[in-house]
């Protein structure tokens, strides 16, 4: 078996939830892209990064049956594994730095795939929301639920239900979702979203906008 780290990414507060990624240090053991592919759909994780250049950071990354131009808590997790300032994706070159105990990279919101952002009149009413059926408003898989639980301060209380017919029924961080509802306010955000996973975002100049949370190495 190819050797690989398991990371937890956008953990909350006191450690735990998040979202699980795999990560293969050296991509040259698997250089073609079938072998790779056939590898994350066997580990099973939301995603799994390849590193071809850990020094330059170029990665590529993988879902369990497509390969992704970026995506967001995989190179959150990698950008924190590495320690380098930047990682190359086919989507452009992502900021990453360290600062204290989260995790910051920067990217474009137009590299996120769409999602149905749908604002709500407070948290109590998100954590109350039924799971929506597959496909809803013809956005397969990318339903955002979201309210203020402070205005002022930032902070929202957001839900994701990716609407699939996997049995994945809401999913516990949407790192993309976030990117997306930065763009959309213009202001940075404290999200708290599933059961206690925990994201920051920070709008920066030319539509650029970082996205941190607390990265932990499982195994």
């Amino acid at each position: 078996m190819t050797d690989y780290d398991v990371l937890r990414v956008f953990c909350g507060p006191r450690g735990g939830y998040g979202h699980e990624l795999g990560v293969v240090r050296d991509g040259s053991v698997l250089p073609e892209r079938e072998d790779r592919q056939a590898l994350a759909g066997k580990l099973g994780f939301g995603e799994t990064v390849f590193v071809d250049d850990p020094e330059r950071g170029v990665i590529d990354i993988y879902t369990p049956t497509v390969r992704l131009p970026f995506a967001v808590h995989p190179c959150v997790g990698t950008a924190w594994l590495l320690d380098v300032p930047e990682l190359v994706t086919p989507a452009g070159v992502v900021g990453g730095r360290l600062d204290g105990e989260f995790s910051w990279i920067e990217a474009r919101a137009e590299w996120a795939p769409p999602r149905t952002l749908r604002q709500y009149r407070s948290a109590a009413e998100v954590d109350a929301l039924e799971v929506p059926p597959p496909g809803e408003d013809g956005v397969r898989g990318r339903v955002y639920a979201w309210a203020w639980e402070d205005e002022a301060a930032g902070r929202i209380r957001a839900r994701a239900f990716p609407g699939r017919d996997d049995g994945i029924e809401e999913d516990e961080v949407t790192g993309a979702a976030a990117l997306l509802l930065t763009d959309r306010l213009g202001r940075a955000l404290n999200i708290t979203q599933g059961a206690g996973s925990q994201i920051l975002t920070a709008p920066q100049p030319h539509g650029w906008i970082e996205v941190g949370g607390r990265v932990h190495l499982e195994r």
